[in-house]
């Protein structure tokens, strides 16, 4: 598929898993995984809003399976959900052998970033429409997950006095 039939809310990113990227246990650190999440999804963020974008907040964080070094890893992010200035990116990492067509879902998550113009203000992103059905449950979830982080904010603000 060349780049210009790509979809605009998916990113990709292939690469293997390199021996600086583990911990003393031999496998990747989970802060690892992490950045490169952060990473996709601000490609991803980027390439939909053409705008600088800012991490907000990475939700629902799952380690599925170890990835080792020397595993291929593809860590995909699309859009599955935009605000005003907002755009839900769900992320999937997997890895497997270089040798083999089989990767396996390691990580999993969904993470926020807004889109904000040369002064750092929020600026407005493009729409995004679900339209397959594995796309609207997408949505669903990530829709579900930010009522959810309202909600948590709130308890947060009560109990803690945070603001």
């Amino acid at each position: 598929m060349s780049y210009k039939n790509q979809p605009r809310n998916i990113v990709e990113f292939r690469f293997l898993a390199e021996p600086t990227d583990v911990n003393f246990g031999g496998k990747v650190h989970g802060g690892i995984v992490m950045k490169w999440i952060d990473q996709a999804s601000y490609a991803c963020a980027a390439q939909w809003s053409k705008h600088y974008c800012v991490t907000v907040s990475a939700n629902a964080i799952r380690f599925i399976k170890p990835i080792l070094v020397g595993q291929l890893i593809s860590v995909e992010a699309r859009i599955v959900h935009t605000g005003n200035t907002s755009m839900h990116i769900y992320v999937v990492v997997r890895a497997g052998d270089p040798k083999e067509q089989e990767r396996q879902v390691c990580n999993r998550c969904f993470i926020t970033f807004m889109a904000v113009d040369e002064n750092g203000k929020p600026t407005r992103v493009d729409q995004y429409i679900a339209e397959s059905g594995e796309d609207k449950q997408l949505e669903q979830v990530a829709i579900n997950g930010k009522e959810f982080a309202k909600k948590l904010d709130l308890d947060f603000e009560t109990l803690l006095g945070w603001k």
